[in-house]
């Protein structure tokens, strides 16, 4: 055995469809494209989305809505959340940074404290935002709110 006889394996290689050859080959005339119409001419190229002349999808459904790319998307967290965590650490001062720490809230969307249950310990609270009735709910039990 050296490089001079050296084949590929059976059936691994096809040989290459040789179309619009003369009639002889077999696949000569219409070249494998059928008869007539835009597929069978040269320079053809589809258009993306066209269904043969029928009203295409993108234009059958109706448009509805929209995003509004100005909304801010908060990551609520109540005042039983406050007090599980108050109880849990002894803390006096909750910030972003515990709740994100706890596992409560994440970096990437800012904070709001929601009204959702009991709170009893006197605690500084500062967040993104509050909720009215959190805001009262948090002074009424001795504590502050500090707006970030």
């Amino acid at each position: 055995m050296d490089l001079s006889n050296l084949k590929p394996a059976e059936g691994s290689v096809k040989t290459r469809k040789r179309v619009g050859r003369g009639a002889g080959s077999g696949l000569g005339g219409t070249s494998t494209r059928g008869h007539k119409g835009a597929k069978s001419r040269s320079g053809y190229k589809r258009k993306i989305g066209f269904e043969g002349g029928q009203m295409p999808m993108q234009r059958r459904l109706p448009k509805f809505g929209f995003k509004n790319f100005n909304k801010v998307e908060y990551k609520a967290v109540n005042l039983s959340t406050l007090q599980a965590l108050a109880d849990a650490g002894k803390l006096e001062k909750i910030g972003v940074e515990e709740l994100i720490a706890a596992g409560f809230a994440s970096s990437k969307c800012p904070v709001k404290i929601l009204a959702k249950g009991e709170l009893t310990a006197k605690l500084e609270v500062s967040a993104n935002a509050f909720s009215a009735a959190a805001k009262e709910a948090i002074e009424k039990a001795g504590g502050s709110v500090v707006i970030l």
